[in-house]
């Protein structure tokens, strides 16, 4: 009996050591596909000891847990990524040791590193693969650009017609859920709501373009972020954010720039410790400055960096003048903190925090569709009113802000140009700060914009052109996607403009409600002048000769010195 209950306690003894042996266990499997590559975390109760190899034929990555069980359901089918198809299990090489397998489309480099639990408990230890995505090939279409540009009258050409491009960053995401509201609403999501309508905004008004750092649920590195914005060619990033605090109480929107020193609030200080805890999240450095960190080395020597600082901080006051108009402020001027999506030194860059997600009142907004329209507005007016007020170089915004440019040809005085443009001798002598009317071939000028008629009194004929506003409504059918200041922007009106004609009390609209547009059609009369003809005149105002032939009901091209013709609203 003896050596029966000396064996029973062995066995015992042997079943607590390999229960504690195999301790760690994958609780879960969360995927993550992004634009350019795949993230895969595994949820661990323990940190993880592991190895990984590569196989081909077919493409897969082994990952060996030693001590490990498998708590997590598997297979897991992967849809949506370019290059992960199936993770599955598969007979491990001993006993304690959990095997999985990773079926690829083609071969990898992954990245696999071990993340810490989060200082709140959100997450557990994780084991974190990043799975990069092949390389994508561009097409470029060959076309002959030769004989177009020679088509061009180069002689009427704006001073650019570039799109002002404005990188939107929608806070968090994937992994990292930003700040969570007292009812579990994640600010990853609202920031994502908000930057689609601002992206779209953008995207809606001519001679603008948007490009956002994220277009999904995924997580991007803090410092892509700004690399995005740069290989994008970015003249602004606008980082939209929902605030977050350990009491419930602070509420309020904000906007925030750059400063190199320690943050100059407890918010500002609670924000710092926050971007270190998303870097915990997502994974990655961000505030070490490494010898990889390109941009952290330079920021403080590069004049240019002093430049995107001041022009940051005039886009903030601009947006937070207009916000103020819809929302409640925490504060009435930007804030500064040092924020790692901030700190590109050639890229004006703000960070918006459009309210705070852990007070109760404003998660409830946050998640609101009317009040998150209100937000977009008012992010999208303050750009804009940046913009239109300092456009760069070689954009549509600054050739229609400094008119058009005039190659002089042999022949021309400054009163033929000032006539050819429907501008004065006057205007272009002030624009070009010229002396007297003397002008050289070859010398390029600056027509001022916006000019219809001569400021030569004394001429009879001074005007060609009268133009007049009359008002009309069109019929709109909401489509999928749309919102009232998408409409709006596409009709050129205001949106307070369509809820009054529409009696609308509330901004939410229904797919195939029908909406009355107020617009203003611009009918223009012109008087034919001497050596005008109907190519030269449609040129001018830019519309086709056939539109004019049916406006003016016209049975041939040719014109009379003194005729008046309707013009086509553009």
């Amino acid at each position: 009996m003896g050596w029966r209950r000396s064996f029973s306690l062995t066995v015992f003894l042997a079943g607590i050591v390999s229960g504690s042996a195999l301790a760690n266990e994958v609780e879960g499997i969360r995927v993550w596909p992004a634009p350019d590559e795949t993230r895969v975390v595994l949820d661990m109760e323990e940190e993880p000891t592991f190895t990984y190899f590569t196989l081909t034929k077919p493409d897969r990555l082994v990952i060996d847990l030693k001590d490990t069980s498998l708590k997590s359901s598997l297979p897991v089918v992967v849809k949506d990524s370019d290059v992960l198809t199936k993770i599955r299990s598969s007979s491990p090489p001993e006993t304690g040791t959990s095997r999985l397998v990773f079926e690829t489309r083609s071969t990898t480099s992954p990245k696999i590193f071990k993340l810490p639990p989060t200082p709140d408990g959100h997450y557990s230890h994780r084991l974190v693969l990043d799975l990069p995505h092949a390389a994508k090939t561009e097409t470029v279409k060959s076309a002959d650009t030769g004989s177009k540009a020679k088509a061009v009258d180069s002689i009427h050409l704006p001073y650019g017609n570039d799109d002002i491009i404005v990188a939107i960053d929608a806070g968090h995401g994937g992994e990292d859920p930003g700040s969570i509201g007292p009812s579990r609403k994640y600010e990853k999501n609202v920031t994502l709501t908000i930057a689609r309508k601002v992206a779209d905004r953008i995207n809606a008004t001519p001679g603008m373009k948007a490009v956002m750092t994220r277009r999904g649920d995924y997580f991007v590195n803090l410092n892509k972020r700004s690399e995005i914005a740069r290989k994008n060619k970015a003249h602004l990033l606008v980082s939209i954010h929902a605030d977050g605090f350990h009491k419930p109480q602070p509420q309020g929107a904000s906007v925030w720039v750059l400063n190199t020193r320690r943050a100059n609030t407890e918010i500002g200080r609670w924000l710092e410790q926050q971007e270190k805890q998303s870097e915990l999240l997502g994974g990655g450095d961000v505030l070490s400055g490494g010898q990889d960190d390109q941009y952290l080395s330079m920021a403080v020597l590069d004049l240019q960096f002093s430049h995107s600082q001041k022009e940051g901080y005039d886009v903030a006051s601009r947006v937070l003048n207009e916000m103020a108009k819809v929302t409640k402020l925490h504060k009435s001027k930007p804030e500064h903190a040092s924020l790692a999506v901030l700190k590109s030194p050639d890229i004006p860059s703000l960070l918006v925090e459009t309210g705070f997600i852990t007070n109760p009142r404003e998660e409830r907004l946050l998640n609101s569709t009317s009040h998150q329209n209100k937000l977009s507005e008012a992010v999208y007016k303050g750009v804009l009113a940046y913009f239109n007020d300092k456009p760069p170089e070689g954009t549509l915004f600054a050739a229609r802000k400094h008119g058009i440019k005039h190659k002089v040809a042999s022949g021309e005085s400054l009163s033929v140009i000032a006539d050819k443009y429907n501008s004065s001798v006057q205007a272009i002598r002030q624009m070009n700060q010229l002396s007297s009317n003397v002008v050289k071939v070859g010398q390029i000028l600056r027509i001022p914009a916006g000019k219809t008629a001569s400021h030569n009194s004394s001429t009879t004929n001074s005007s060609a052109a009268v133009a007049s506003i009359t008002h009309s409504t069109v019929v709109h059918t909401v489509q999928r996607g749309e919102f009232l200041g998408k409409i709006a922007s596409r009709y050129k009106v205001t949106v307070d403009s369509i809820r009054q004609a529409n009696a609308l009390r509330a901004d939410e609209l229904a797919v195939g409600q029908k909406l009355n547009i107020p617009v203003q059609r611009k009918l223009v009369e012109h008087t034919v002048r001497r050596g005008e003809f109907l190519g030269k005149i449609a040129t001018h105002y830019g519309v086709s000769v056939s539109s004019i032939r049916q406006a003016n009901q016209l049975s041939s091209d040719t014109l009379a010195v003194g005729q008046k013709l309707k013009i086509p609203s553009t």
